[in-house]
């Protein structure tokens, strides 16, 4: 596939490239046939070249309809030509079914993910159900007339919802992202006096609060580390199979794995799981006794 394609120029190059792409004939199904069995089985870019060739017109009519982006229609259709090309080097003739059916998934994907990626500086869509919003919320929204600028009214949300099986305040959400990019910087008045990102309220914790936070996670894993040691062998192997595994083991396999009841083996993790919340108390007021006597012993050692 390394033979030049047909270029497209802007929109004004669209008729030339569309009148171009007609010279490249249709396949038969068993010429496609051959030349695809030549491409997957002897690597003949000349067949493949071929097979895309005659694709051409199946990307520029995919392409089409998605000029409602706001996009160059030539980079809508560079990025379908780079689809077809990737279903053509994957499309296994033996499965019985034609290149242009295989062929559009591949198309329609690079173009939307191209369309995600230019739409937004942030990021669109991150999910089938939020990529499915982004590409069908203008039709559904011609469907029931809700063409206005700004919010959608709730029974408008409520039905786009419903038809398009995402949460109301999804639709909220991709029709707020979809109204354009606002700079943070743009005044809120004309004069020019204050910008938008001067009214930003940031929700997150503070990084005094998250820094306090941290250091308590630690000294509580710590003093957990630290409590395990409490435990003898047998103890120590349950408490962390039924208690820190992602996947905990159940009673019967560690009786099994013990040669003891399973009555017995839960009777030992909670024995085990008492001990530890002791040590573990223990632990961490030692350590919140010793920081709150460095906190006094730091004035006095200026004074």
């Amino acid at each position: 596939m390394a033979a030049a394609l047909p270029m497209i120029s802007g929109e004004s190059g669209l008729s030339r490239y569309l009148n171009e792409i007609r010279r490249f004939p249709m396949l038969e199904p068993q010429q496609e046939y051959m030349l695809a069995k030549r491409w997957r089985e002897h690597a003949d870019s000349d067949a493949a070249h071929k097979l895309v060739t005659s694709h051409l017109r199946l990307v520029a009519k995919i392409a089409m309809g998605y000029r409602g982006y706001g996009l160059p229609i030539s980079e809508v259709v560079s990025e379908g030509n780079v689809g077809l090309m990737q279903a053509v080097k994957r499309f296994e003739p033996d499965k019985g079914f034609r290149l242009a059916t295989y062929a559009m998934w591949w198309i329609r994907a690079s173009i939307q993910e191209y369309i995600l990626r230019s739409w937004s500086l942030v990021k669109m869509g991150t999910t089938a159900s939020q990529k499915k919003l982004f590409f069908n919320l203008r039709k559904v929204k011609s469907q029931i007339s809700a063409l206005e600028e700004g919010d959608l009214r709730p029974e408008h949300v409520d039905t786009i919802a419903h038809r398009l099986g995402v949460s109301k305040q999804d639709v909220i959400d991709m029709n707020r992202r979809m109204s354009g990019d606002a700079s943070l910087n743009a005044p809120l008045r004309e004069e020019g006096e204050g910008e938008w990102q001067d009214w930003l309220v940031d929700d997150s914790a503070s990084q005094e609060k998250l820094l306090v936070d941290r250091e308590e996670t630690d000294n509580r894993l710590g003093a957990l580390r630290t409590a395990l040691n409490v435990l003898n062998d047998r103890e120590r192997r349950i408490f962390e199979a039924r208690r820190l595994a992602d996947d905990p083991m159940t009673l019967e396999a560690l009786s099994d794995e013990f040669d003891i009841s399973r009555e017995r083996v839960r009777q030992i993790e909670v024995r085990a799981f008492e001990k530890v919340q002791s040590a573990v108390k223990a632990g961490v007021a030692r350590v919140e006794a010793g920081a709150l006597r460095a906190q006094i012993a730091g004035p006095a050692a200026q004074a």
